[in-house]
């Protein structure tokens, strides 16, 4: 199945706002960490329901954002979720986007950069639309380290991206970009029971279960373009 009938199913039955539910445990700690200022622009890769692109402008004030997905019904929905004249969706690929050289201030991506088809081109084609100066926020829960993920895979008709810390590093790098910091940021929202409960449909035991959330959680990886 090509991702855009995979995400457009998703949407269709409503995962959209589960994936941002979900998700937004960590997101919200890596918009806290971005040098964002009022008036910037940004842009959004794999925007899913727009979620990120609501929260900045509530609590950035950023001049434009620009949502971009594969799904045209993500995106549909997306744009149902606000009225806001400042956010626009568009439909593009992750390694060919549809944006001038040096125009976006800051890029952000949550739990969507393991579908490019090309990461390397991604990469390359973020460092390119950057401003001199401008920052790629990377997010992604499914990494070489985070073995309890893994099983993922199995459950998308899609093929992912399992890279390892530094392999986000030094791809980050060859495309151009400083690396200026890389962290595991903890989920430390989501309801571990105690150990009476366990196992549970999901997870075997709750030591398997607090390792996948509070340590591992999600890699974030900060890019710079240069000045």
């Amino acid at each position: 199945m090509r991702i855009a009938e995979e995400f457009d199913d998703w949407a269709e039955r409503g995962k959209d706002r589960g994936m941002e539910q979900r998700h937004w445990h960590t997101a919200k700690h890596a918009l806290s960490r971005m040098p964002v200022e009022a008036g910037e622009t940004v842009l959004d890769l794999g925007t899913g329901s727009g979620y990120i692109l609501r929260a900045l402008r509530d609590t950035a004030n950023i001049g434009r954002g620009y949502g971009l997905d594969g799904s045209p019904k993500m995106l549909e929905n997306a744009r149902s979720y606000t009225d806001d004249e400042q956010v626009g969706f568009v439909r593009g690929d992750f390694d060919e986007l549809p944006f001038a050289t040096d125009s976006i201030d800051h890029v952000f991506s949550m739990e969507a950069f393991f579908y490019a088809a090309d990461p390397q081109q991604t990469l390359t084609e973020i460092a390119r639309v950057l401003r001199p100066g401008g920052t790629f926020y990377c997010g992604v829960n499914f990494f070489e380290e985070s073995v309890h993920t893994h099983k993922w895979q199995d459950k998308v008709d899609i093929e992912m991206i399992l890279w390892n810390r530094q392999e986000y590093r030094d791809a980050f790098r060859e495309a151009g970009l400083f690396v200026a910091e890389q962290e595991m940021i903890p989920d430390t929202e989501t309801e571990i029971p105690p150990e009476s409960e366990f196992p549970t449909e999901d997870w075997e035991s709750r030591e398997v279960m607090y390792e996948r959330f509070r340590e591992h959680g999600t890699l974030l990886t900060v890019g710079v373009a240069p000045d």
